[in-house]
């Protein structure tokens, strides 16, 4: 029970490894307050599994790009909850293209999504946390974001941009005993790449040097870690799951 009596706000919680992040906390004994943009019907059926064995939890619609949505939203957690000690900035998107074929609409969609949801989010919640003088916020960048892709420079510049600001951020909180970090997956399994070739997979499973994609609770694991007091002395990092695709 790690996270024992802490508050969480995960955004983008409805599917994938926000969903997988939501149900670890759980777990590990933390209320969490996870956010969906459109499948309703998704939300209510995550809230419901949950909570199902007195877990405390609740799903608020919010568009994670758009300020006054943040602000929203954490007021409406603090009504609901008292406090916030823990933000996953997780909400997240691809459009991928080479840059050729880019449209503005495309570049813009991915950056605000991805990268201006973190400023948002991290912006509305810092009184809070200040106030506390306590609190610990991961961002989900990517591999992507440290190394590159061809045909995807939106999303590319988005995770990158996170690191750069889980940097900073942490430089001007540490003072107040508020962390920032930062996840890097790799190749992570769901159910979107289970729509995709099975030999394709396979393929980029041989390449990663422990031979196999990793789960959404290899990513979950790690942002426990980084929620806890466990990483009492660590901020300003940023932690790559993706085994081993980089090694710096």
């Amino acid at each position: 029970m790690l996270l024992q009596g802490k508050i969480a706000i995960i955004t983008g919680a409805s599917r994938g490894i926000g969903k997988s992040i939501a149900k670890s906390f759980i777990a590990q004994g933390a209320t969490v307050a996870f956010t969906y943009r459109s499948s309703e019907e998704k939300a209510i059926e995550l809230e419901k599994e949950l909570t199902v064995n007195g877990g405390k939890a609740k799903g608020f619609k919010s568009d994670a790009s758009k300020m006054a949505d943040a602000e929203s939203l954490v007021k409406d957690v603090l009504e609901a909850f008292g406090t916030i000690d823990i933000v996953v900035n997780n909400a997240g998107i691809t459009d991928d293209t080479l840059l050729i074929r880019m449209s503005e609409e495309q570049w813009d969609r991915v950056i605000n999504v991805n990268l201006k949801s973190c400023f948002n989010l991290t912006k509305a919640v810092l009184k809070t946390m200040l106030k506390a003088r306590f609190g610990s916020i991961i961002n989900i960048s990517s591999v992507v974001g440290v190394q590159g892709n061809a045909g995807q420079a939106n999303y590319a510049a988005s995770k990158a941009g996170i690191l750069g600001f889980t940097k900073s951020i942490a430089l001007e909180l540490g003072s107040r005993n508020i962390r920032c970090n930062a996840i890097a997956p790799g190749f992570i399994e769901t159910e979107m790449t289970a729509k995709l070739d099975p030999d394709t997979v396979q393929g980029w499973r041989n390449a990663i040097p422990l031979k196999r994609g990793g789960t959404p609770e290899d990513v979950a694991n790690a942002c426990i870690f980084l929620a806890s007091d466990m990483s009492s002395y660590v901020t300003g990092q940023t932690l790559n799951v993706c085994g081993g695709m980089i090694t710096a």
